[in-house]
């Protein structure tokens, strides 16, 4: 991508979830548009790899960051030493995630849990500590605007057997952006979220075998990273009086 093209150049941005996935293809398509990008995961190696590729591909200041955003204290440390190290910061991508289906009478409580904690937990955790910075980069950038960008699902609008915890944090990440949206657009810090459907992701791939046989038998082409990255992209790069404030991407193959 060439200089004229780097529509984020002197913002900072921060990806959680960054280890693998759209959390890792998001943190390269910001940075190729100028962001100096923290990227922030459980996987220090992954995250380390990840950094070196998007210097080696030109882009700015990387800065890595471990840490498990279910615990407030490691969220707001790792959007502390975003704002210390690298300056500002004008984008958060709130990516982390986890998927475990299978039917209610069948679960276990501990993988309910889990999904609240990092789907919807970690997520406020993460907003709450960012919100200062980006009403402070709305208002003194030369961008004059600010975004959050939330990851929810199309299980956020309608949900299905077997998914009903997962889609009850996807459902709450939608209502969480809606109200966040409205206290904080006045001020230019868009809040979005962004709802993929059935991509090509690890998230697919955390669930115990048998529902993976179930998934894996779904014959479609799915989404790529890469797709929701560029979407992320583009809801970033609109101009400061334009917000995108919901986005649903499904392959055209899925129902």
């Amino acid at each position: 991508m060439g200089e004229t093209a780097r529509r984020l150049s002197g913002t900072v941005a921060l990806v959680t979830g960054a280890t693998s996935g759209i959390g890792e293809a998001t943190a390269l398509a910001l940075a190729a548009e100028g962001a100096a990008v923290a990227v922030v995961g459980r996987r220090r190696d992954r995250l380390d790899r990840l950094a070196d590729r998007i210097q080696r591909d030109g882009g700015d200041a990387t800065l890595v960051r471990q840490a498990d955003i279910t615990d407030e204290d490691q969220a707001r440390d790792a959007v502390e030493q975003t704002v210390s190290e690298l300056g500002r910061l004008d984008t958060v991508v709130n990516n982390a995630g986890l998927m475990l289906l299978g039917p209610a009478e069948e679960a276990k409580l501990d993988e309910w849990q889990r999904m609240v904690e990092v789907n919807l937990l970690g997520l406020m955790y993460t907003s709450h500590a960012a919100i200062p910075h980006l009403l402070r980069a709305a208002t003194d950038g030369d961008r004059r605007v600010a975004d959050l960008v939330n990851v929810g699902s199309t299980l956020g609008r309608r949900t299905k057997s077997g998914r009903a915890v997962y889609s009850a944090t996807k459902f709450g990440v939608g209502a969480f952006s809606e109200g966040l949206r409205q206290e904080l657009t006045a001020r230019h810090v868009r809040v979005s979220v962004i709802e993929p459907g059935s991509t090509v992701t690890e998230l697919r791939t955390h669930n115990r075998p048998e529902i993976q046989r179930e998934l894996d038998a779904k014959a479609i082409e799915r989404l790529e990273a890469r797709d929701i990255a560029e979407s992320i992209g583009f809801i970033v790069t609109r101009p400061r009086h334009v917000s995108i404030c919901e986005l649903m991407i499904r392959p055209t193959d899925q129902l």
